[in-house]
């Protein structure tokens, strides 16, 4: 696959990542693109030495790299799986990991690896592709809306709350918490999540029973309030990368650094501190959160506690956050994110999702309305 720029008369070949060969070119090319949330944060992604991590346990995936001569100069990763859209079955690509080392960029790489991407979904018979990124990401925007055709359609949120080492929270002695058998929380979901969420999973069995997947818990009332129930999965995603903060606002440095020289007496009081996150550290993410009932926000937020003790009661420590990323919905209800303990300066709310049919241009029309047409979005654990 050969691309061509306008630019500077040099070719760019687009091929598939081989391990052997490109490893060590690819920790440069990470290292060289790490994320920064705004001018002074940069979140780094330590991948444990497997580049692809994050889509591994994707039903179909592939990354591919970007080469001028014997250099690296850019990748993508991808995945196709089956799932819930439109009240239909289909298979849907998901973009990620689009990077192009800074002194190659503005040289049409990113639009080649996307295409060639896109053309590995359509021969994965893919009939959406859709990626994730920031409302601020000017550049990311330009190319996937701009340029290559995707429409914004959700804006969820990502949720994020410290853990207290060693420290659990006491939970409400009226509300019972019970681990479900891999098929009584399948069944669950689809009987009660699939109707009402878009981009529902179709091989949700799989995901349960994915090593990385601990479990899912269900959350009830003792005095037999069978109408309020509350459930959610959890994925351990420790085992797969490592997250870490290598610059952030003076501020959040000398907060974190007085939280953690206090942290016994906060303890004492009862608060929590906040932990040092300029170190590798991993996370709980929380996926298929639901509840039913009138009464049912009080089950989530204890639900989401009850994770809080799981990482904390660690002894390697290796989750130091719990996040969530949950969905406003069609009719912008925000009582799920109300409900679930996080904290506002880590957390963030400019998540931008964007969509692309590629089979059918007509399909294109209204498909930002059209994907309001259910109440919430599943976050596949597997994308995170």
């Amino acid at each position: 696959m050969v691309g061509q720029w306008q630019e500077v008369d040099e070719e760019v070949v687009i091929r598939c990542y081989d391990d052997r060969r490109d490893r060590i070119q690819m920790g440069r090319v990470e290292k060289s693109c790490e994320i920064g949330h705004d001018h002074q944060t940069l979140l780094f992604t330590d991948t444990l030495g497997d580049p692809i991590c994050r889509i591994r346990n994707s039903p179909f995936f592939i990354m591919l790299v970007a080469e001028v001569g014997n250099k690296l100069v850019g990748s993508i990763q991808g995945s196709v799986k089956p799932v819930e859209f439109h009240d239909k079955s289909v298979r849907l690509g998901y973009v990620l990991g689009l990077r192009v080392v800074p002194s190659y960029r503005r040289r049409g790489i990113g639009s080649i690896l996307v295409r060639k991407l896109e053309e590995w979904f359509e021969s994965h018979n893919a009939d959406y592709a859709y990626m994730a990124t920031q409302k601020d990401n000017e550049a990311s925007l330009g190319l996937f809306v701009g340029k290559l055709g995707y429409v914004v359609f959700r804006n969820p949120a990502i949720l994020v709350n410290p853990v207290n080492p060693g420290r659990g929270l006491k939970l409400p002695s009226n509300i019972g918490i019970r681990k479900l058998k891999v098929k009584e929380a399948e069944s669950l979901y689809r009987r009660y999540v699939a109707a009402t969420t878009e981009f529902f999973p179709e091989d949700i069995n799989k995901i349960l029973r994915n090593k990385l997947s601990i479990g899912t818990w269900l959350a009830y009332y003792n005095d037999g309030n069978t109408r309020s129930w509350a459930m959610l999965s959890v994925w351990d995603s420790s085992k797969v990368f490592k997250l870490r903060i290598e610059r952030a606002p003076l501020s959040y440095l000398l907060f974190t650094k007085v939280s953690n020289f206090f942290g016994k007496f906060l303890s004492l009081l009862g608060l929590t501190v906040l932990p040092d996150l300029f170190t590798p550290f991993g996370f709980y993410f929380l996926y298929g959160v639901h509840s039913e009932g009138p009464l049912s926000g009080k089950l989530v937020r204890t639900l989401c506690e009850h994770v809080h003790n799981m990482a904390a009661s660690d002894d390697g420590c290796a989750c130091k956050v719990v996040v969530v990323e949950v969905d406003k919905g069609s009719n912008g209800d925000d009582s799920l994110g109300r409900c679930i303990p996080h904290w506002k300066m880590l957390s963030c709310d400019d998540d931008m999702w964007c969509i692309k049919p590629l089979k059918c241009e007509k399909q294109k029309i209204g498909l930002s309305e059209k994907t309001k047409s259910r109440s919430s979005l599943f976050v596949d654990p597997r994308d995170v």
